[in-house]
């Protein structure tokens, strides 16, 4: 039997292109849940807010989010915890990695811009997992895509089966509302942007006269051809298609002006899964067990800039979580115990005294952790994670002020630990090169050396373009790689040997010369 705390859980991700109105999504979730009063979105920066979910001062000023933030609040006897992603693709792994520690997924698609490419990386990486996934079809108040077409659009790129579960009244300035086909109520359109008001009508059916009260019958009529349309294209929900990833139930509104927030939420909690087993390298790990089991898949530094603090985000996977308890930690081989863990509202924390499948608990580290750490009772656990993906723009650290050598390196240190980017170290000189994905994270570890940990640096660019891990089952031809191949040889994180080339023709060359050699794209091939 299932502990009904398990139960009660609903971990999910939100996760979209940029501007599609992610954020704006999650704050209206805590408006919905009662965690705040009124919303503000990033870019108005209100005083009055008393929670937003971008919260770096480099989110503030570019209003994008860079990092994830988790947030959790009660909503109809459930817990709900948000994981916010980042949109930007030069911060795509940190996406990555959160979708390892949810159970579901809402995807927000811009009505207006339709599927972007970053939105079919991010489905590829749901369809790893066979995450459960909702589509919320945002800025209905705006003049876009047809429904039935974007409806196409989204089956056709993201190859996956649909079911909308409301149906939008008119678009842009015609827009009326929504009516839901889940639960057979109209929800009429009232642009009330930071409060919850309740426009809700409940009708029998389509045929209901009460309807003409509130649209014309033209708007009625065009309303029931697109329902029975849309019954007759998509049919009814089939919830384990769902929850195996096979099926998105589909959604319409306009979160920037809170509507049709709650039907998604109120479906959302009916139909979306509770914390499941999860796989480590070892065996299947059920929730229901009684020992406790999770992993990291986040750290961050400085969350609070008036203290030098770094916070490890741990998904608890089995059993129950309990401050001062000593935990072993499977990398390390050693017992830690923790006498704050935190619970978060995105950047208002709490001290949790126990906490279950499902949840997120923030752990204060003091550097024993890095990303894909495990903690159990004592089992030798190794959750599968994500792992390091090859990077495509790599730069060498320069010191721009020697008498700050020691911050430079505890921040370049740190700051990849959290997996900001990723760090190379060459020889001859330990010299420190960081591989990203994306210019903007260069902008981003600039910003934060500077102002969390007074170091300044420059990056030069190199030529490199692709890197591979390599490993060879022969350790003597191994090293004879190494020592020939140098000045394209760097070392990870993890001591293990990377090897960075100029283009795809480079690596393929080597390939050849090298067949003892294996090269890998991810760092997960051991």
């Amino acid at each position: 039997m299932v502990n009904p705390e398990i139960e009660k859980r609903k971990t999910f991700a939100i996760i979209s292109h940029p501007d599609a109105g992610k954020t704006t999504l999650t704050e209206k979730f805590l408006l919905f849940g009662g965690a705040i009063n009124t919303a503000g979105a990033v870019k108005r920066n209100k005083a009055n807010q008393s929670s937003t979910s971008d919260f770096m001062e480099i989110e503030k000023q570019r209003g994008i989010s860079v990092a994830t933030s988790v947030m959790g609040f009660e909503y109809k006897d459930k817990r709900i915890n948000i994981l916010d992603t980042p949109g930007h693709k030069d911060f795509a792994e940190d996406t990555y990695r959160t979708l390892s520690a949810v159970d579901s997924v809402i995807l927000v698609v811009d009505c207006v811009k339709g599927v972007e490419e970053q939105t079919e990386k991010l489905m590829g990486v749901c369809r790893m997992r066979n995450t459960p996934v909702i589509i919320f079809i945002n800025k209905m108040d705006r003049e876009g895509k047809e429904p039935f077409d974007l409806l196409d659009e989204i089956e056709n790129k993201l190859n996956i089966s649909l079911c909308p579960l409301s149906w939008p009244i008119g678009q842009g300035h015609t827009f009326k509302g929504v009516y839901s086909i889940y639960n057979n109520h109209l929800n009429l359109f009232n642009s009330e942007k930071t409060k919850v008001t309740d426009s809700v009508v409940a009708v029998n059916d389509l045929k209901d006269e009460a309807l003409l009260d509130y649209l014309k019958e033209s708007e009625v009529k065009g309303l029931q051809d697109d329902v029975e349309l849309v019954d007759g294209i998509y049919g009814q929900v089939d919830k384990s298609l769902y929850t195996e990833g096979l099926l998105a139930p589909v959604f319409f509104g306009s979160a920037i002006n809170n509507f049709g927030i709650k039907e998604l939420l109120d479906t959302f909690i009916d139909i979306a899964p509770s914390p499941r087993h999860r796989e480590a390298e070892e065996r299947d790990v059920k929730v229901e067990e009684k020992n406790f089991s999770g992993f990291v898949f986040k750290i961050h530094a400085n969350l609070d800039p008036k203290h030098r603090d770094r916070i490890a985000f741990l998904r608890i996977c089995s059993g129950k979580f309990e401050r001062n308890k000593f935990y072993y930690h499977t990398r390390q081989d050693k017992k830690l115990k923790f006498a704050n863990p935190m619970d978060f509202m995105a950047n208002e924390k709490s001290i949790v005294d126990e906490a279950w499948p499902g949840d997120v608990v923030g752990l204060y580290d003091s550097g024993n952790f890095k990303i894909g750490d495990t903690l159990t009772e004592g089992e030798k656990l190794h959750f599968k994670g994500i792992p390091s993906f090859s990077p495509s723009i790599f730069k060498e650290v320069e010191n721009m002020d020697p008498m700050r050598t020691k911050q430079l390196e505890k921040g370049i240190e740190q700051l990849t630990d959290e997996g900001v980017a990723q760090l190379f170290v060459m020889q001859p000189g330990n010299r420190k090169v960081i591989g990203a994905v994306g210019e903007l994270q260069f902008e981003v570890i600039n910003f934060r050396l500077e102002h969390e940990y007074g170091a300044k640096c420059r990056f030069r660019t190199l030529s490199y373009s692709r890197s591979s891990w390599v490993n060879s089952t022969d350790k003597k031809k191994l090293e004879e790689f190494l020592k020939r191949k140098q000045q394209h040889i760097g070392t990870d994180k993890e001591g293990n040997p990377v090897y960075l080339a100029d283009n795809e023709f480079m690596i393929n060359m080597t390939k050849n010369d090298y067949p003892d050699i294996d090269f890998y794209r991810t760092s997960e091939f051991k």
